[in-house]
């Protein structure tokens, strides 16, 4: 079932939304377990085979867990560390199997020349994120900081269906206590009316915007897997258009999860904050995907040594976790090409960091930062070109043709007056009648593309919208918020004045307006992109 349908809005979250605060006037124990109930529902809509194995990993990892926590006085700490080792171990091979056997199998097999089997294994929604957050909470629990077993809580933190297919990944530590507080099932209508707010922008994100620029990334792509050879502005379409897509796309999703969970009086963590204007790598990171940033950061970089040990160990850790990130997101050397480059990236941004220290350079005025994010973001674009590519071959493909080297193609009135130009200069110039995709217009596509960056550069993102309004938990919502100054010219200030969401008349009718646009243009069943994760 997914957030952008008619099933889930008009009919599943109805349901359960008005049963979960009617139980709860008479129980609170009742009100968790329905919504429980209605979580593994909603994760069975998709495939009820894969119920029985989201059940067995709950009940695994919470009686690990119940043994962990409650033996931390009268077991030793090698048996300690020994549960916890197996548990996670246990976990991890769930994850391998389900994820990785056929990568394996296939990379064994061409490497080694075995003949190991390979079958067609279906890979269970979500599979990535409930895994994730379950070793989260055994390592919380090795460490004191998770001390609520209540069961149907647990049930309710691993399986709560606004974030169990793609997240936030969640610590036990920033949901459990909600779940326990009794008036979480008591009906709160300011949280409920700015939860549908949130909601509603992100499906505005996802239908209007994210499913719009799908139409110009997805045919260029495809057409480069089928061997194409894109010139330097199908390219640069299908390269920003995915770049747009995917932030878009994970974006909604992440606001529809916030604004769906404030509506039951739970606040999950902030996941996104404009990583687009991030002036470095290492801010993007603190800004992209925060919640998986926090894991990786905590349950594998920390664990691995961290910085304690001389830059050289620094860097090797930095590498390791980001191709292990990048192997998180798929079972593909794209996948860990494309971390590998995020590692390499990060560490040339802590060298340049050492240098510049050291050379006593500030570099904090608009111009300088500008001139940063410009190449953070060219950085983050050419990345996006092998996380998207199916193949190592497509992606070099789409890279020639970014650099120009498949050559330029022209719209027919451009080409007289810049072809001659172009040619002298070694560029191999066609016409307009020879488009790798015929199937839309360039014109659309650069306005589509500009309005996308327009909305990313110029507005505020959600939690400045609705600055002062409590939307998220507050580990990672207290992290440093860009304010509209720091990047854009005096416009963003304006703009951010005037859209700014308040509780007014106006506001609501004009919210009530997007979201019948949004509902009225669900003509499509379009997944969200993090759901292959």
């Amino acid at each position: 079932m997914l957030f952008n349908s008619y099933s889930f809005i008009l009919v599943f979250f109805p349901i359960v939304f008005f049963g979960y605060f009617s139980i709860g006037k008479h129980s609170h124990a009742l009100a968790s377990l329905w919504l429980a109930a209605a979580s593994l529902f909603f994760y069975g809509w998709w495939d009820a085979r894969f119920v029985g194995l989201l059940l067995g990993s709950i009940v695994f990892n919470y009686c690990a867990g119940y043994l962990i926590g409650h033996g931390a006085t009268h077991q030793s700490v090698r048996l300690r560390i020994l549960l916890l080792t197996s548990a996670i171990a246990a976990n991890l091979l769930l994850l391998s199997y389900f994820k990785y056997a056929n990568f394996f199998a296939e990379n064994l097999n061409h490497l080694a020349g075995t003949r190991l089997p390979i079958g067609e294994v279906v890979l269970p929604l979500g599979i990535s994120f409930f895994t994730f957050t379950q070793i989260a909470f055994l390592v919380d629990t090795y460490q004191s900081k998770s001390k609520e077993y209540n069961f149907v809580h647990y049930t309710l933190f691993v399986t709560y269906f606004p974030h169990l297919i793609a997240g936030p990944i969640l610590h036990h530590r920033e949901i459990m206590p909600q779940f326990a507080n009794r008036s979480a099932c008591h009906i709160n209508w300011d949280n409920a009316t700015i939860g549908m707010t949130v909601f509603v922008l992100g499906l505005a994100k996802k239908v209007l915007i994210a499913d719009s620029l799908a139409d110009f990334s997805t045919p260029i792509f495809d057409a480069v897997k089928a061997g194409g050879q894109p010139m330097l502005f199908e390219a640069w379409i299908g390269a920003l258009a995915y770049t747009l897509q995917l932030y878009f796309d994970f974006s909604a999703y992440s606001d529809m999860a916030i604004g769906l969970s404030l509506m039951f009086n739970v606040r999950l963590p902030m996941n996104f904050n404009s990583p687009y204007k991030a002036a470095s790598i290492i801010e993007f990171w603190k800004r992209w995907h925060m919640t998986l940033s926090r894991f990786l950061r905590n349950y594998v970089y920390i664990p691995l040594g961290g910085n304690r040990s001389g830059k050289a160990r620094r860097y090797l850790n930095l590498m390791i976790t980001m191709l292990l990130g990048g192997l998180w997101h798929g079972a593909s050397w794209t996948f860990v090409l494309w971390g590998g480059l995020h590692g390499i990236y990060l560490i040339v941004n802590y060298a340049w960091r050492g240098f510049k220290q050291r050379m006593g350079w500030r570099g904090t005025g608009r111009l300088a930062r500008f001139a940063a994010a410009a190449l953070t973001f060219l950085a983050v674009v050419v990345g996006w070109v092998l996380f998207r590519a199916d193949s190592f071959s497509s992606a070099m493909a789409m890279l020639r043709g970014m650099a120009g080297m498949n050559g330029v193609s022209l719209p027919v009135a451009l080409e007289v007056q810049l072809g001659e130009y172009l040619a002298q200069h070694d560029w191999i110039v066609f016409s307009g009648s020879h488009p790798l995709v015929s199937s839309f217009s360039t014109l659309n596509a650069v306005i589509i593309l500009t309005l996308g960056f327009a909305i990313l550069w110029l507005l505020p993102n959600v939690p400045q919208l609705l600055q002062g309004y409590r939307l998220v938990s507050e580990e990672l919502q207290e992290r440093r918020q860009l304010t509209p100054s720091e990047f854009s010219p005096p416009i963003q200030h304006r703009l951010f004045q005037y859209v700014r969401w308040q509780p007014t008349t106006s506001r609501a009718w004009a919210t009530g307006l997007l979201f019948a646009i949004a509902l009225m243009s669900l003509t499509r069943v379009s997944e969200f992109l993090y759901f292959q994760f």
